[in-house]
């Protein structure tokens, strides 16, 4: 066996036996299922408080709106507002009182209590008081069965997309389950390439402060040393996101099936309801989402997913072990990061720019330059793109990276032993000058 294949066994098995590997690996599937179904199967049980709700109404057209729900009993009362003021309200929970015409002054209705106004009261106050505004409104034209008219007037209308193959044949599309594909997988690469090539960093600067690599590098060339962490350290992480991903599918089987609930479409937009994005996509995708997944090459896409996961993680980790490498405290580590996490941060946000526009010349730049291609290539990758732009994109992707990793190899083989002194610029660039 080769003296980089034991290193790099060295780092696999000596992360993957780790208490905390273990612990990250098994309950981030569950912290995710967690969220997703926890909240889901609380909101199937009902409270049984109830809420009374005083009506303070002076017009007297308003009162009858209100209907009672399973948490509030709206009751009409004789006293006025100030009269409640001065007596004792535990009974009651809530005021609305109103003092006028809505339709002519909004301010005329207010809800008062002593507590903070529950979301859902004020949604039920706010329907019942904008349905009557509204036949108001109509009546107010004057016009035989302007209601009906403006029912019927209403139309819900989305424009069916089609892609033409090769051979002639059509297939429905959706951009919207395109660009929440990109965007999860953007966002994947994202995280890992910081996730694990910090974990090369930290690995570099452990040894390095602990002496342990002037043993090693008795026996190993240095740059066979910094390959090994790599790659050992970029096995660790296909291994965890192959475990995410099976852990994650099975989990989202057996807990509603455990907790006996159903994924309901609409408890989901509900949950969310500040995601338009998420909303229109259930609502244009969910009577024929697995017809449109079958639009997109879920093979090609998964493909490369991991080869961009691979060139990425190699170009990062490289640069991440000579950071490691030249410093020798966490506290040095910033001056040297600040720019390549801002790199990574502009990577992400042109990546989510990216998505109207998968084309533009925004998209086209960022996913062929390689140290913003793997972020910004996976949001175009379920918008065909074309094959051309694929194989320059990987090729300046793993020439960069070897690039970048041979300039890695030779500021580690002397930062690696270099103690005390924060090295400036000009002597990074004289190690790699140096033969």
């Amino acid at each position: 066996m080769s003296k980089l294949s034991i290193i790099i066994k060295r780092e696999y098995l000596r992360r993957v036996s780790k208490k905390s590997f273990l612990l990250i690996t098994f309950l981030m599937p569950l912290m995710f299922a967690a969220m997703v179904f926890v909240p889901l199967w609380l909101s199937s049980f009902k409270s049984s408080d109830v809420y009374k709700i005083a009506i303070v109404d002076q017009t007297g057209k308003y009162e009858s709106l209100f209907e009672n729900t399973d948490n509030y009993h709206f009751i009409s009362s004789e006293k006025s507002l100030e009269e409640y003021s001065k007596a004792d309200r535990k009974d009651i929970f809530a005021f609305l009182s109103i003092t006028g015409d809505i339709l002519e002054d909004n301010n005329a209705a207010t809800l008062y209590s002593e507590k903070q106004i529950p979301n859902d009261l004020s949604q039920i106050v706010n329907r019942a008081i904008t349905r009557k505004l509204e036949e108001e409104k109509i009546a107010s034209y004057d016009i035989p069965n302007l209601e009906e008219i403006i029912k019927d007037s209403k139309v819900r209308f989305n424009i069916r997309t089609m892609k033409w193959a090769d051979d002639g044949s059509e297939k429905e599309t959706s951009a919207k389950l395109a660009s929440v594909i990109g965007m999860v997988l953007t966002i994947l690469i994202y995280m890992f390439i910081i996730m694990y090539g910090n974990m090369v960093m930290q690995g570099v600067m452990e040894e390095k402060t602990n002496r342990i690599v002037e043993l090693i590098i008795s026996s190993v060339k240095p740059f066979d040393l910094m390959m090994g962490k790599i790659v050992g350290i970029g096995l660790v992480g296909l291994t965890q996101v192959f475990l995410w991903g099976i852990l994650t599918m099975a989990l989202t089987i057996i807990i509603p099936i455990a907790l006996g609930i159903g994924v309901n479409p609409d408890q989901m937009i509900a949950m969310q309801p500040s995601q338009n994005e998420m909303q229109a996509l259930l609502a244009e995708t969910n009577p024929d989402l697995l017809v449109l997944l079958n639009t997109i090459n879920i093979t090609e896409v998964g493909i490369f997913f991991i080869l961009y996961f691979i060139g990425g993680y190699f170009l990062y980790a490289s640069i991440f072990a000579a950071i490691g490498s030249a410093i020798n405290n966490q506290e040095d580590s910033s001056q040297f990061m600040s720019p390549i996490i801002a790199l990574m941060v502009f990577s992400l946000y042109a990546g989510m720019y990216s998505m109207n526009n998968p084309d533009g010349p925004l998209a086209f730049w960022c996913s062929i330059i390689p140290l913003t291609s793997p972020i910004v290539m996976m949001t175009r990758m379920p918008f065909d793109v074309p094959l051309w732009e694929k194989l320059i994109s990987l090729t300046l992707l793993y020439g960069t990276a070897i690039l970048m990793t041979w300039f890695s190899g030779k500021i580690y083989r002397v930062g690696i032993l270099m103690y005390g002194k924060k090295p400036s610029v000009k002597e990074l660039i004289k190690w790699i000058k140096y033969k």
